[in-house]
């Protein structure tokens, strides 16, 4: 399954419950996409890369990518190559030629152009790209599509973004897809297209998939996750896409904004009616989701977000392991178990807090508000040490005005027992086992403060 898809470039936006404006031409025949595959044949190909070389991995997902789209209709390939004309050194900078034109029926000569091909020289991106020009014939209704395969960066002093910025400026091709092996030179390419890092054999296979999902079938979607304002300023979520029909996951999704600061786009396979989850706290839905093939579509949900921060004293000293359960205000399930010491992301609204100490701390009608950090600082606990001199049978409690509230059983056959207790004053009721009657009920009261250590014993005499 296509995870995420970093596509950089988009069309016009809808609201998902708009009407939807009528595609230009939609009258008109289906345009005849054109891929052109520019690969990279530089001695630089050689390298070894996990099981194999650069140049044999990639023939080979290449053949089986062609493969696979000897059955798509209204398709057309060709392929351009690069430094694999001149021996390197000296570097050829003008190494480069369009080995297969476009054509129908033409995917077996490209596979075998492909699997003849052997690096030899040096890396003309810019210049390839700019020779792209004469790639595509006039056509009046395609798609023209650029898909680059390189294992490094220019080598020949050429701009390769000012090259891109031609094509699209003139109307020859969309923006290009870069599929980089073996390393990460996102920077280098960003300016240039949609950059896919294909640091593994698996990573490769997917970023060719990924690739060409989205240029046959261009049906994106976007996620505006609006704040208070509804503006869609929230992000950094997970979107979880199910079938409608058959409940299956099919897409994941960390929500994310793009360099343009709007949610970033992502392709989607438009046969699929989906349910939308947006894991926030708690999480947002949207149901019975349809696309329209080759258009792009704007989901809107709202999700306004705040902090709920848990601390225990006024400074950095956190108790280890001790969470609170956090509900909606008035509803008794959980919504989640939040640990002291972590600043965790909320729905805007108002909560209900059980802290899960010794005696348990409730809190109602917490308030998380948009953008806004709420904090609940609680007491440092105090440490108890209950010491029995033999088994027997005891509680203890905290005691609220006149009135004693039990919280906690002493371990029926364990001589001493170590507790941590909010601040406050308790009492202790035991028994010894061997002790026959109630009369040699023993009561030991006492204080916990914050910090501090208090030393119980239980002894009959």
């Amino acid at each position: 399954m296509v995870r995420k898809l970093l596509f950089l470039f988009f069309l016009l936006p809808m609201v998902l419950h708009a009407q939807q404006s009528a595609k230009p031409g939609s009258k008109d025949k289906e345009p005849l996409s054109r891929i052109l595959f520019v690969f990279d044949a530089s001695q630089s190909m050689y390298a070894r890369w996990q099981s194999d070389m650069r140049i044999t991995i990639a023939k080979k997902l290449m053949v089986n990518l062609l493969d696979s789209l000897s059955g798509y209709k209204n398709l057309e390939i060709a392929l351009r190559v690069y430094g694999h004309q001149k021996n390197y050194p000296p570097p050829d900078c003008y190494d480069t030629r369009l080995e297969v034109p476009f054509a129908p029926g033409n995917i077996p000569l490209i596979k075998n152009k492909i699997l003849d091909l052997t690096p030899r020289g040096t890396t003309p991106i810019a210049y390839s790209l700019q020779q792209v020009v004469h790639d595509f014939p006039p056509c009046e209704n395609c798609r023209n599509i650029i898909i680059l395969i390189t294992d490094g960066i220019e080598e020949c002093g050429g701009d390769p973004c000012a090259a891109s910025i031609e094509l699209q400026k003139h109307g020859i091709a969309m923006k290009p897809f870069i599929i980089g092996i073996g390393r990460d030179f996102k920077d280098a390419f960003n300016c240039v297209g949609t950059f896919f890092d294909a640091s593994s054999e698996l990573a490769f296979q997917k970023a060719l998939n990924t690739v060409i999902l989205q240029a046959l079938n261009s049906t994106t979607m976007q996620i505006n996750l609006l704040d208070i304002n509804n503006k869609p300023t929230e992000t950094n979520v997970n979107m979880t896409f199910y079938d409608h029909a058959t409940g299956k996951i099919k897409y994941n999704f960390i929500h994310t904004m793009n360099n343009r600061g709007v949610p970033d786009t992502l392709v989607m396979d438009p046969m699929i009616t989906y349910d939308l989850v947006v894991h926030t706290l708690p999480p947002v839905y949207l149901d019975s989701i349809t696309l329209t093939p080759g258009t792009h579509m704007t989901a809107i949900l709202s999700t306004p977000q705040g902090y709920l921060d848990l601390r225990v004293g006024s400074n950095d000293r956190i108790v280890k392991n001790l969470f609170a359960v956090v509900r909606r205000h008035g509803n008794s399930k959980t919504l989640n178990v939040q640990n002291f010491g972590d600043n965790k992301k909320y729905l805007c609204g108002n909560y209900d807090l059980e802290i899960l100490t010794l005696p348990r701390i409730y809190m109602s009608d917490v308030k998380i508000s948009q953008g806004k950090t709420t904090t609940i600082d609680i007491p440092l606990p105090g440490i108890v040490v209950i010491r029995k001199s033999v088994n027997g049978f005891g509680s203890l409690y905290v005691e609220r005005g006149k009135t004693l509230e039990w919280i906690y059983d002493l371990r029926e056959n364990i001589l001493q027992e170590t507790l941590v207790l909010q601040p406050g004053n308790y009492r202790v009721i035991y028994r010894s086992k061997n002790a026959e009657r109630a009369m040699y009920t023993i009561e030991n009261t006492f204080t916990v403060f914050p910090g501090g250590t208090s030393n119980v014993n239980l002894f009959s005499y």
